[in-house]
């Protein structure tokens, strides 16, 4: 039996413009370039303004009347876009005395073209004398490196390769012995199938002294108690003193574990971080600008101004004409609904990171970490009035340059904990105690993880032992038996 019921229901759906302006205010300063070009390029009424030409930020606040498409006639007086117009005599759009600093220049990084990794060690290949089949191995061995130096292949997946992919018919014993050309290759170690022998390839490059030749004895053979540093079943087994073994792993310290990791040129992008936010302190007092780069100059095309006061002189209108007006009354809704997003963009930055800068004021002063205070996404919320989920997107991939070095602006959030006085502190601060303590721990004998949670007890957190193993993972500092030392 069919039924007919009347159904209220009250949903929030966002607006396609909602959407876009918290992408904006998500996106770091690299990426909002980005969007910028990529907004200019879709649309011709958006144009960013040259050193010459500027607007004024009153003119954002005037009204702009909305077109009637289904009019069956049109006025140019309806659009009202002079306001919205760049004017060569407008001075400089205000927020730049406020929202950053004038000597943020935007300059450009130079692009050094080197040789890769791999192309190095081809060339290095070139100054030995080989057979035509041996050279195929050592250059197909080379391109099978990966970026750290090391053949992650066995021998028989070498052979099959080659003979798959370059019709060379070879055996497991002559890869082998063309792979030794390649291990003469530098930076030494690269070749090598494992840390062990990448080790061992670079100590044979070094002049032999008793320290390398105990120190190759030790890898050969005693490879698993060195790397779990079991000192005294070395002393033992090879029967020396503790001096001489000291500097014995003193030698293969100063080893390269990645030698491919190493080179200069090996052809990875170097990432360079661009901070959103600078925060100065200037006679005890802390100033905050926004980079100038978040700040771009845009404006409406001066030429869809003429086309309008063109089409203001025309007496008769055609239904192209009208098309036309339409075309371009969209595209300056759309360029003024993106300038207006990207201020809205930049003072919900810039409102946010104050509201951070002044809950946290006394890190921001002198940069003593363990002053950082708890600070959750819905404290910054709170005072400023804006949701969650906006701090959110303002935090993420943003950084901040201080005085103490440039910072990743979630690492300032942090969960609380009581300390023994009942007081809230910051996991932040106690993972700062934890690293102190660690550090000034005798290396001869490392604290566990229980004895770590007496200490930081007696210092007035009172944490259980499986938290201290999680900071201490969290801080990538291993455990108490890799930590040792030869003293």
């Amino acid at each position: 039996m069919l039924k007919q019921n009347l159904q209220l229901k009250l949903s929030q759906k966002l607006s396609p413009q909602q959407i876009q302006l918290m992408k904006l205010i998500q996106l770091p300063t690299q990426a909002l370039e980005q969007r910028i070009k990529e907004e200019m390029i879709d649309n011709p009424a958006l144009e960013g303004a040259s050193m010459e030409e500027t607007y004024e930020e009153d003119s954002y606040e005037e009204d702009y009347n909305e077109f009637e498409e289904d009019s069956d006639h049109i006025d140019a007086e309806d659009i009202n876009i002079d306001e919205y117009l760049s004017d060569d005599e407008i001075p400089d759009y205000k927020t730049q005395s406020n929202n950053y600093s004038d000597d943020d220049d935007d300059r450009e990084m130079p692009v050094v073209a080197t040789a890769t990794f791999h192309q190095d060690l081809l060339q290095q290949l070139n100054t030995f004398i080989l057979e035509e089949e041996d050279r195929v191995i050592a250059e197909f061995l080379v391109g099978s490196l990966d970026d750290a130096g090391y053949l992650r292949r066995t021998s028989q997946e070498i052979v099959d390769d080659l003979a798959f992919t370059q019709g060379v018919y070879t055996t497991e014993e002559h890869v082998e012995k063309v792979l030794q050309i390649v291990h003469q290759l530098e930076p030494s170690g690269v070749g090598a199938r494992d840390l062990q022998e990448c080790l061992l390839l670079q100590l044979k490059h070094k002049t032999p002294t008793e320290a390398t030749d105990l120190a190759i004895d030790v890898l050969q053979n005693q490879f698993d108690a060195f790397t779990k540093k079991h000192y005294d079943k070395l002393l033992q087994k090879f029967g020396i003193s503790q001096e001489t073994l000291k500097k014995a792993i003193a030698e293969i310290e100063k080893l390269n574990p990645k030698p491919g990791g190493a080179f200069a040129g090996s052809g990875k992008n170097t990432e360079h971080i661009v901070p959103d936010f600078i925060i100065r302190v200037v006679e005890d007092q802390l100033e905050l600008h926004l980079n100038s780069r978040n700040a771009p100059e845009l404006h409406v095309s001066k030429d869809y101004q003429v086309m309008l006061q063109t089409y203001k002189q025309t007496n008769e209108k055609s239904h192209a004409q009208k098309d036309a007006v339409q075309f371009i009354k969209q595209k300056l809704d759309a360029a003024k609904w993106f300038i207006d997003a990207i201020k809205q963009r930049q003072e919900t930055l810039y409102v946010t990171m104050s509201a951070i800068m002044e809950y946290q004021k006394e890190y921001f002063l002198d940069g003593e970490e363990t002053k950082l205070k708890p600070m959750i996404l819905k404290d910054i919320a709170d005072m400023v009035g804006l949701d969650i989920s906006t701090i959110s997107r303002v935090a993420n991939s943003k950084y901040v340059d201080t005085p103490y070095g440039t910072k990743l602006l979630k690492d300032f959030f942090s969960e609380a904990m009581k300390n023994a006085e009942g007081e809230d502190v910051s996991t932040i601060e106690i993972k700062k105690i934890l690293e102190q303590v660690i550090e000034q721990e005798d290396k001869n004998k490392p604290l566990p993880d229980d004895q770590l949670a007496d200490i930081l007890k007696e210092k007035g957190y009172p944490i259980a032992r499986r938290t201290i193993a999680k900071y201490r993972e969290q801080l990538d500092i291993p455990v108490a038996r890799l930590r040792k030392k030869m003293m």
